[in-house]
């Protein structure tokens, strides 16, 4: 049987990114699980707190974690090492995610849909030879290259930690063995990754999209039909030649 071939980062739809991202949380297991530690302490804190508290805490404390994160899942999906650029990511992240909090607290959507468009500066300036400023240009440009694949996709993520959470927590708390607080770190812990590992690998589908062109073609040349392209090699077409005389003609 011949293997079905993986889809391109330029092609790869939601499920396929989500799909992508636990093989790569599995393939670098230990780099990845140490992903969730920050958030995992950030949230079992934050839950103990007042929203005013709550949101100074994640003001600062909060962005600096969740950028220090995502620099990491950056670095394990490109196997960058973390270097002079790594810093400067670090500061750029912590930028991207200063509304968050703000935005986080009347609905998640806001909060995903401006991550969606400038959460790429991270891998740009680990990733890219460009300047500060330059590169949150570029971060724009690249999240709204196909911004419904970019929102979808964070989206998406952001749906299956939050439910997966929720269920770990809730069979850990099933065994008798843990306490709420415990089993929600530990849920936190192990699932908090994937978030900003997708996050990562975003870029590269981002990134294909923008190189090869508009999503829109893209989908258009995928349907056309392998009849209708005129430079397909294959058999021509056999001459027309007359049959055999019906009877009765001469």
């Amino acid at each position: 049987m011949t293997p079905i071939a993986e889809p391109s980062p330029a092609d790869r739809t939601v499920g396929q990114l989500v799909a992508e991202t636990i093989r790569l949380y599995g393939q670098h297991f230990w780099h990845s699980l140490a992903l969730g530690v920050g958030p995992a302490v950030l949230t079992t804190i934050a839950g103990r707190l007042a929203y005013h508290d709550w949101l100074v805490m994640m003001m600062t404390v909060g962005i600096l974690v969740l950028s220090a994160s995502y620099v990491g899942a950056v670095a394990v999906a490109a196997e960058a090492r973390l270097d002079r650029r790594a810093l400067l990511a670090f500061a750029a992240g912590t930028i991207a995610f200063l509304p968050v909090p703000i935005l986080i607290f009347g609905a998640v959507l806001p909060a995903v849909a401006w991550f969606a468009l400038v959460g790429l500066v991270v891998p740009v300036v680990m990733l890219e030879q460009r300047g500060f400023r330059e590169s949150f240009r570029r971060a724009v440009r690249l999240g709204s290259v196909d911004y419904v694949h970019a929102l979808g996709s964070l989206a998406t993520l952001m749906i299956v930690v939050v439910v997966s959470i929720g269920v770990l927590a809730f069979l850990l708390l099933g065994a008798g063995q843990q306490t709420a607080r415990v089993a929600f770190f530990l849920a936190n812990l192990v699932l908090s990754p994937l978030l900003f590992l997708g996050a990562a690998l975003l870029y590269f589908d981002q990134k294909a999209r923008l190189e090869s062109g508009s999503p829109r073609q893209r989908r258009r040349d995928a349907r056309l039909h392998h009849a209708l392209d005129s430079d397909r090699a294959g058999r021509p077409d056999a001459e027309v030649e007359p049959g055999p005389a019906a009877r009765g003609e001469s």
